[in-house]
């Protein structure tokens, strides 16, 4: 597959590559992250023909949207495209404490090494429009070519109602050209598309070799709709990118090898439990016998769908840039495809070359 490919979101006119960045480890996600490394990344992108770079502003507290702005707006700009998200601000003051205030995960800070602000959730059209001020500030940079509501798992009806209609506001004035929501489950997005009109999803870790929870209901709503789906979290934070998912002989593993190794390997963000350590076990296995990396066919798989228009890697350092480029370009026989499939690792239905 091309990853400089340029493919139209949703009925926009709005023309992304096939294969686009994501920030949030740029963000310092549970690892700290120097700007001088945050900027090699977005060049190194930038040196390989990737042309489209989303960010948020929870991504390192406002760490991510810099650290891009920082190479982006020297670039010319209708030759990137760029998207932001709305739905939480950056506090700096005001109380200590907020019950919606979202700092911590696994009881740990969720980015390192970032500023000491707090997010918090704000779905308001007010709220909205102070955020894309903020990003763009932050960014250096005017215009975002979509804004995807972020997270609303919480807020859905205010989402709707006063975040879309904000959005839907700017993109009637010209002042963005798509609107999109992001999200790490696909059953709120499968509603929202039938409730609003929305231009594309970004769609987090539910479209993968190891979670298909997308496939019957979200992607076929999305076809109707003409609604692109952005896919996200394609390696399920790790495991799928792992050279050994399941250890050694990880297959055949005892239960108490498996549960030794879990530490190893993580799924969702959190370390794998043993059924899924075997699942990617298996589908390595089957990789292995045609000489494919599995983080190959993890970049790729989800591009056979009609409803996904690119999938973004989240890379730490120039070097899986170039890894994650490489990826795209391994040729990958329709036999495997079919081979995944007779082995029942991947479901009849997900549209694939075989």
């Amino acid at each position: 597959m091309e990853p400089t490919k340029r493919v139209r979101l949703g009925k926009t006119d709005v023309k992304v590559t096939q294969l686009g960045v994501g920030t949030n480890p740029l963000g310092g996600l549970h690892e700290a992250i120097s700007a001088d490394v945050a900027h090699a990344t977005i060049e190194k992108c930038w040196e390989l023909g990737i042309r489209f770079y989303d960010v948020a502003p929870v991504y390192g507290y406002g760490f991510a949207e810099r650290v891009v702005g920082d190479i982006l707006r020297d670039k010319p700009r209708d030759e990137f495209v760029l998207t932001t998200k709305v739905g939480r601000l950056l506090l700096t003051d005001g109380p200590a404490e907020r019950e919606d205030v979202m700092v911590l995960w696994e009881g740990e800070q969720l980015y390192k090494g970032t500023d000491p602000v707090r997010p918090y959730f704000d779905f308001s059209y007010d709220g909205v429009l102070r955020s894309i001020e903020a990003s763009q500030k932050r960014t250096g940079i005017e215009r975002f070519d979509a804004l995807h509501i972020h997270d609303p798992d919480l807020y859905p009806d205010e989402a709707l109602d006063s975040a879309f209609k904000a959005l839907d506001q700017l993109r009637r004035e010209g002042t963005i050209k798509a609107v999109g929501c992001g999200m790490n489950q696909w059953e709120m997005l499968a509603d929202f598309a039938r409730r609003a009109d929305f231009d594309c999803f970004l769609l987090a870790g539910r479209y993968t070799l190891l979670d298909q929870g997308a496939l019957a209901k979200l992607l076929p709503v999305c076809e109707e709709k003409g609604i692109s789906i952005i896919n996200g979290g394609v390696y399920n934070s790790g495991i799928l990118s792992h050279p050994d998912p399941g250890g050694i002989s990880g297959v055949s593993k005892s239960a108490d090898a498996i549960e030794s190794w879990k530490d190893n390997v993580t799924y969702n963000y959190v370390p794998a439990e043993a059924d899924i350590i075997q699942r990617a076990a298996k589908l390595k296995a089957v990789c292995d016998r045609y000489n494919v990396p599995l983080r190959a066919a993890a970049l790729q798989f989800s591009l056979h769908h009609p409803a996904v228009a690119t999938v973004i890697m989240g890379p730490r350092s120039p070097e899986h840039v170039a890894d994650n480029v490489a990826m795209m370009q391994v040729e990958i026989p329709n036999n495997l495809w079919a081979e995944l499939k007779h082995e029942g690792l991947l479901p009849q239905a997900a549209p694939t070359p075989a």
